[in-house]
């Protein structure tokens, strides 16, 4: 049972929450903390149990219980990241809608900054920038970043077309409640369930407004996450990819659009056949067949932009489904690394101060680093001038 708010609010977290007892007060806290006095109204917490094995259910009924707008949903069995959220969007009532994931957090200023963002550009999407934690405090930006700076106003994305290559995750947009009814989009089951949820978002949206701002920080390495998880569920990123090129090939065949998002798919399986946190050695060749399987299935007729460099040759070896010559570019490419870092041979992992590309298979390339001085900087490699046939 779920108390219905009295009013209708301006904007609806919604929180999934499975397993994430440690984490849980510090992501409500960040929220209800961050809500002006003057604007409680305006905003409410839809919070879902999916489940959870752990104490998050008690807590979360104790919390609700001591905080105005704040509502939760038990759900009576664990249905995953995106059904969950599916559930908290049935019952939010607020005009825009954000997924708030329970492990991780908002900084000082946040749900101001949105609120009023909202009001003035009543957009379709708000964007946000967000920060990387990782479990020692270290902070670092994402290598997506720049690619939110500088767009002043409402703008559509086939007039930014960068914006595609933000990293594509719910919690990183605010999202107008009737637009996503418009586009009849609802999360789907499985892993990476991002995929054809948030694309589908710029692409259909008439007004895009970009916050420039830290909004929201991304926890790293926590266990049980899907990105330091070794599970054959990563397999799914192939169904949830099926799912986006078909909804773009029956609502938007644009030849640039699916040779773009043709990209970061490849892009993204490389990302994940090549990590070891996500697969087992063994399932490792399997992974990379349906990727040349795929990538044989949705190649636009036009061809499509080729990185440059390692990526670039990757993509070529995917292409031709040569797993023999992409499996010594890897190792040869990982022993290199680890003699540039200094690293013993048999290590493993990624440079210190380089943010990862696990989410982020836009920029696979991209790197950001942050100096002991706390300054960033960015080394991003251009797309080649080619395209591939």
């Amino acid at each position: 049972m779920v108390n219905e708010p009295t009013h209708a609010p301006l904007l609806s977290i919604v929180v999934p929450v499975y397993g994430v007892e440690a984490y849980l007060y510090q992501c409500l806290e960040s929220i209800r903390a961050g809500i002006p006095v003057a604007e409680s109204d305006a905003v409410e917490v839809v919070a879902v149990d999916d489940a959870s094995p752990d104490g998050c259910g008690d807590m979360l009924r104790s919390y609700a219980a001591g905080h105005d707008g704040v509502r939760v949903v038990h759900l009576s069995s664990n249905v995953g990241l995106g059904l969950a959220r599916n559930a908290g969007l049935d019952v939010a009532a607020g005009r825009y809608v954000w997924f708030v994931d329970s492990d991780d957090w908002l900084p000082p200023g946040t749900i101001a900054a949105v609120l009023d963002r909202l009001r003035q550009h009543q957009p379709d999407v708000l964007m946000l920038d967000h920060l990387r934690v990782h479990e020692d405090g270290r902070r670092e930006v994402d290598a997506s970043s720049h690619l939110l700076r500088g767009i002043p106003g409402v703008t559509r994305l086939a007039d930014q077309p960068r914006l595609l290559r933000v990293q594509h995750t719910a919690w990183n947009k605010v999202v107008r409640r009737d637009f996503l009814d418009q586009l009849e989009l609802r999360f789907f089951p499985g892993w990476y369930e991002d995929i054809p949820f948030s694309h589908p978002l710029l692409i259909g949206a008439e007004k895009i407004s970009v916050l420039d701002r830290v909004c929201y920080l991304y926890r790293q390495g926590r266990q049980g996450a899907i990105t330091s998880t070794r599970s054959g569920r990563h397999f799914d990123a192939f169904a949830q990819y099926e799912r986006l090129l078909d909804w773009v090939a029956r609502k938007h065949p644009d030849e640039r659009l699916q040779a773009e998002l043709f990209q970061l798919m490849i892009n993204h399986y490389l990302v994940v056949v090549g990590n070891d946190d996500r697969l087992h050695p063994h399932l490792r060749r399997d992974f990379f067949h349906r990727a040349a399987e795929h990538y044989r299935r949705y190649l636009p007729s036009g061809g499509y932009p080729l990185p440059s460099g390692v990526t670039g040759l990757k993509h070529r070896l995917v292409g031709r489904g040569d797993w023999l010559a992409y499996s010594a570019l890897r190792q040869a490419h990982r022993v290199a690394g680890r003699l540039r870092r200094g690293a013993p041979a048999g290590g493993g992992g990624t440079a210190v101060g380089a943010v990862s590309a696990d989410d982020d298979p836009g920029r696979a390339a991209d790197v950001a680093t942050t100096r002991d001085d706390g300054t960033v900087t960015d080394r991003r490699d251009a797309l080649a001038g080619g395209r591939l046939p």
